[in-house]
């Protein structure tokens, strides 16, 4: 996952999608039978990926960080992401 986290990326990767409980309900079979769930999930990936702006966002805060380590020596901890649902 990129180290960007915007509101509806995050959302996406953190919370089951139809793909993740196609897998878990077909085992060995999934190769198989998510097809068309495997599909969904790559097209809304590449969207992520290929918009400008999301690249331009998460390419801003990995500076941020980056910066952030050069000038204390200190890598920052990762966020462990709590749903507010």
């Amino acid at each position: 996952m990129p180290a960007c986290h915007s509101e509806q990326f995050v959302l996406f990767f953190f919370f089951p999608s139809a793909f993740t409980k196609c897998c878990q309900e077909t085992g060995l079979l999934m190769v198989v039978k998510c097809r068309q769930e495997n599909t969904a999930l790559k097209d809304c990936l590449v969207g992520y990926y290929s918009d400008p702006s999301f690249y331009e966002e998460c390419k801003a805060e990995y500076l941020k960080q980056r910066e952030e380590y050069r000038a204390t020596g200190i890598k920052k901890k990762r966020q462990k992401f709590t749903p507010n649902v």
